[in-house]
């Protein structure tokens, strides 16, 4: 199955480790949405779209690309950074795969270290993330999607 990543990972690399780890492991194409922001995705299978959080949804740059280029109908699933876990994260993004009739196959979240917006000013958040364990963690979800 011929599979895309489209990420999103600007501060400290941690979504980027996690889809480095999969193609890694994995025959995958890596797209950095910042280098390749209209790529066209109709070759692919199945897509994964990553990104770090910022202000509770996935970084606007992966949601415009999803809005705009986001083939129709396509598995897609989803890879998100955090400094902290809570489970709304995923919502704008799923309205765009509902509205694109694609089908979610799964989705992954772990923490990252956080030293956005006001957080930088205590030093950051979620310190030493993703771990070892996590970034293991998206490979075994990356070879467990349905």
């Amino acid at each position: 199955m011929k599979t895309a990543i489209v990420y999103y990972s600007k501060h400290h690399g941690n979504t980027e480790k996690l889809v480095q780890a999969i193609a890694a492991n994995h025959e995958v194409s890596l797209i950095n949405v910042l280098d390749n922001p209209e790529m066209n995705l109709d070759d692919y299978d199945r897509i994964g779209l990553a990104s770090g959080i910022y202000y509770s949804n996935f970084a606007k740059q992966i949601l415009s690309f999803a809005a705009n280029h986001l083939p129709e109908g396509k598995e897609v699933f989803l890879i998100a950074t955090c400094g902290n876990e809570r489970k709304n994260y995923f919502d704008a993004i799923r309205k765009i795969l509902s509205d694109k009739r694609c089908t979610e196959v799964g989705s992954y979240l772990c923490l990252g270290f956080d030293t956005f917006g006001p957080f930088k000013l205590v030093g950051g958040i979620a310190k030493g993330h993703p771990t070892q364990e996590e970034i293991d963690g998206a490979v075994r979800f990356y070879e467990n999607l349905k």
